[in-house]
């Protein structure tokens, strides 16, 4: 996994998916982010690190529609969304986006795995994926 920082879209599989969705016809938009979300909360298994870095993508993405959200201002998010733009969402893809950052931090999880062993004492992604689950149960 190429990754380069922290934030939620600050990993390869995170920018390609991003990419996936600025290309996806903006009427099936919202079901790519469910699909994404899904995927992690219903992973039964080692949850592999590809799957869980789309979710906190699109984990991020719901987040940012959500009261006290921050704007996406990331150059490897969707274009449309950068500095503001909007996604209309569903609702209950809240609940759905932190049942998926659940599952990320969970103990069988490549990604926590990884971030765990990476990060030694502070760990910026665990404190995104915190931040992103505080706004979504707000």
């Amino acid at each position: 996994m190429g990754t380069w920082d922290s934030g939620p879209f600050d990993n390869d599989t995170a920018a390609d998916w991003c990419g996936d969705l600025e290309d996806t016809d903006m009427t099936k938009r919202p079901a790519l982010v469910r699909d994404a979300l899904n995927r992690a909360a219903g992973d039964d298994g080692y949850l592999d690190a590809d799957v869980a870095c789309e979710a906190i993508a699109a984990a991020a993405i719901v987040a940012a529609q959500r009261p006290g959200g921050q704007p996406i201002t990331s150059p490897y998010a969707p274009d449309f969304l950068r500095d503001g733009g909007r996604l209309d969402l569903p609702d209950d893809l809240a609940v759905l986006a932190v049942s998926a950052l659940n599952r990320i931090m969970a103990a069988d999880s490549e990604w926590r795995d990884l971030w765990q062993d990476a990060a030694g004492g502070a760990n910026p992604a665990f404190d995104a994926v915190n931040g992103l689950r505080g706004v979504l149960t707000a």
